[in-house]
């Protein structure tokens, strides 16, 4: 079978054959790369002889693994739907269970079984629930590696940066591809140097440098790049600081998050390898109980290998932008309510005495053996508050293990924590202690997005584990009584040394249409007047697993969690447009305009299915999230950016003529009867507005023939079974 984006690539005659994916001309062979473009470049496959990986190349990659959780079974009759028979590689693929570990319903087991079952058939390498979140066995057992690139089917595979792996989050379809040919398309994203200047001061953790920096650096400064942070600022930094902040570069917006393979990090390997040598009762000393056999990814040699080579990026690698931040000015900070883009100085917010009822030590962000620790210290002696309920899992069976050796797990059960399962559970929204209407809480977690941790109107915090502690003994938020002594609240030192800003739109060459490819996208227009909407609100995640819910339900449930009126609405508009276009090459439906960032979060896909099932073929924005735009051109979904309609949509009809608020009416999908036209050929936008009789023109960069090729064939999906009936007739 051929790689998804013509699956072969045929250089010589790229400019005369139709590609979903572009190869940039070729470069010299020794060009500057950053690290990331090094080790994305030992992963590629099909290059021509001295091409350089740069960022914006569309690349075919094979990566070292793919790792899918719970969302596993939909990739199995995705899997099975395309016609594939067999896993192309089966040491690739990693099989975790670790969202819904709590679902202990016939359905939910029996699909866990179901997955094992794959598993156990084709050789995969699975991990049952219970063993812990898919992202922190990965770097536990080796899946993610420094110098390697390994993706999973989930947003925060980011966090595999915090040791030096390129970890950056695909979607299931691309994960059915991976499985059935051991390759995907990915664009490489633009480069952003994260310089780390100064050193932490006690009591303040990778938390709050990471919820510092997505409060700071708030204007999409890193918006689907990748990170790679430098500076001298990130010695002192450990792993699971790392790890942290790596994790939630997903939050700030990045697709990949990559620290340096340093000296702090090979001792950490150290140190990992020799818990790994006396797993067993053997002793150098004695020959009569052998050695535990070595470990497939963590072992002395490929250690020793990682020494000898060590990547780093060149001098005169290339920078989209070039952010500074000082660590020496940064006091604990809390983010939210129910945004990350918003973060606040502790002292400043602990003056409020806003109170708490649930506080939560769960997720692969912050639930690790130094978190679990940090929160035990502040917990020894005391007891949670009343009226308060404070939930803990630990990131893994390993993690907790080791934590209930030290005394830790114990110290915040007999405080009043209530435990639970290593797992996901309400960081996703899923199973015991969610947020209820009217309540607020903190968490140790990743996202305070609205309605992700319960109900919509609760309002949801982020802090260190230590903070979250504290706060679960005062009752409201708070630090422990060792950050009493720190330094006022203050601002941290930020800078940008170099901006890199996207070419506004102008009229572009025609692009020549293929056959069955509407001319135009032509209907009604609604327009969201709200940045960073996110995929919990186009597609609440209490359905995100109800893996045999129809496109008719997700299409009733769309936007539910930003606007509960939105599905009636579209159905309402779209009653106009049953009626066949009187034109063959338009395609009718509703047009939805949104600001920046359309998309962000979590890698569900059914945020693209259900727009589309409900009858919206073409989404206009500012800009998308990456994962988002990725799913919607593998499901068929169009995604166009016009920020100058934005903006003039934004003055006409925002609330005081800015996104965030609704309309002017306090709506929060804006309907005021204006019908759009979108040409295909030449990207010219025409907005009609009957009331004042007007048209407005603007234009959009058209999509090209990969994406209309994907669009005609349903999905990528579609195209990897038409390729796949394609090489049978032959």
């Amino acid at each position: 079978m051929r790689s998804p984006l013509c699956w072969t690539l045929h250089y010589a005659r790229a400019t005369q054959r139709r590609c979903l994916a572009t190869i940039a001309t070729t470069r010299p062979a020794r060009i500057p790369q950053t690290v990331i473009e090094k080790v994305v470049q030992k992963y590629a496959v099909g290059l021509p002889e001295g091409k350089g990986v740069k960022a914006g190349d569309y690349v075919m990659i094979r990566p070292e693994h793919v790792m899918t959780h719970d969302n596993t079974g939909p990739v199995i009759t995705k899997f099975n739907s395309i016609g594939a028979t067999h896993i192309h590689n089966p040491s690739q693929p990693v099989f975790t269970l670790d969202h819904d570990v709590q679902n202990k319903s016939f359905k939910n087991l029996s699909k866990y079984a179901s997955i094992e079952a794959f598993a156990r058939k084709n050789s995969i390498d699975f991990y049952p629930a219970g063993r812990g979140i898919g992202h922190q066995v990965l770097v536990e057992e080796g899946y993610a590696f420094p110098h390697t690139l390994t993706v999973a089917s989930d947003s925060h595979s980011n966090m595999y940066g915090g040791v030096g792996c390129v970890g950056t989050p695909i979607v299931r379809t691309d994960a059915a591809a991976l499985w059935a040919t051991g390759k995907t398309w990915w664009q490489v994203p633009r480069m952003v140097k994260v310089e780390l200047r100064g050193a932490l001061k006690p009591g303040v953790t990778g938390k709050d440098v990471i919820v510092a920096l997505c409060g700071s650096f708030n204007e999409d400064e890193v918006l689907n790049a990748a990170l790679e942070f430098t500076g001298e600022g990130v010695a002192g930094l450990s792993v699971d600081d790392r790890l942290t902040i790596a994790n939630m570069t997903t939050e700030w917006g990045a697709l990949v998050g990559v620290f340096p393979v340093d000296d702090t990090l090979l001792q950490w390997y150290d140190r990992t390898l020799a818990k790994l040598e006396l797993r067993t009762f053997s002793s150098p000393s004695s020959s009569a109980i052998p050695p535990p056999p070595v470990h497939p990814r963590i072992n002395r040699q490929r250690l020793d290998a990682l020494r000898t080579a060590n990547l780093s990026s060149d001098p005169d690698a290339e920078y989209s932008s070039h952010l500074v931040f000082d660590l020496s000015t940064l006091v604990p900070h809390v983010s939210g309510p129910n945004s990350v883009k918003v973060s606040t100085p502790l002292p400043l917010l602990e003056a409020n005495k806003i109170a708490i009822q649930k506080a939560y030590l769960v997720s692969c962000t912050n639930s690790r053996v130094s978190d679990i620790a940090a929160a035990a210290t502040v917990m020894r002696g005391q007891k949670v508050a009343s009226g308060v309920d404070f939930y803990i899992a630990a990131a893994s069976s390993v993690v907790q293990q080791e934590s209930e050796n030290l005394g830790d797990w114990d110290a915040l059960i007999q405080a009043g924590a209530k435990p639970l399962p290593a797992g996901c559970g309400p960081c996703i929204g899923l199973g015991t202690g969610l947020l209820e209407e009217g309540q607020t809480g903190i968490s140790a977690t990743n996202r305070n997005y609205k309605g992700r941790m319960g109900h919509p109107k609760a309002q949801a915090y982020l802090a260190s584990p230590a903070v979250v502690a504290a706060s679960a003994i005062n009752g409201y938020i708070s630090g422990p009584a060792s950050l009493y002594s720190s330094p006022p609240a203050q601002t941290p030192t930020f800078s940008i040394s170099q901006t890199f800003r996207s070419a506004s739109t102008t009229p572009t060459d025609p692009e020549p249409l293929l056959d069955g490819f509407p001319a135009f996208f032509s209907g009604p227009l609604l327009f969201a007047p709200q940045d960073n909407l996110n995929t919990d609100g186009i597609y609440p995640g209490k359905y995100t697993y109800q893996d045999d819910i129809t496109l008719e339900r997700q299409a009733d449930v769309v936007m539910e969690n930003y606007d509960p009126g939105f599905a009636a609405l579209v159905s309402s508009l779209r009653t106009t447009l049953l009626s066949p276009s009187p034109d063959a090459q338009t395609k009718p439906g509703v047009v939805l305009v949104a600001g920046y960032n359309f998309g962000t979060g979590s890698s569900r896909e059914q945020a693209a299915t259900a727009l589309k099932a409900a009858g919206i073929p073409l989404v206009v924005a500012g800009s998308f999230g990456d994962i988002f735009k990725r799913n919607a051109i593998n499901n068929g979904l169009v995604c166009l950016e016009c920020p100058e309609l934005v903006q003039d949509l934004t003055e006409a009809y925002a609330k005081d003529g800015k996104r965030g608020a609704g309309g002017k009416q306090g709506e929060l999908t804006v309907d005021k009867g204006l019908h759009v036209e979108v040409g295909m050929v030449d990207g010219r936008v025409c907005v009609r507005s009957s009331a004042e009789g007007s048209v407005k023109t603007y234009h959009v960069k058209p999509v090209g023939p990969s994406v209309q090729e994907l669009w005609l064939c349903g999905g990528l999906e579609g195209y990897i079974l038409k390729e796949i009936q394609g090489k049978a007739q032959v």
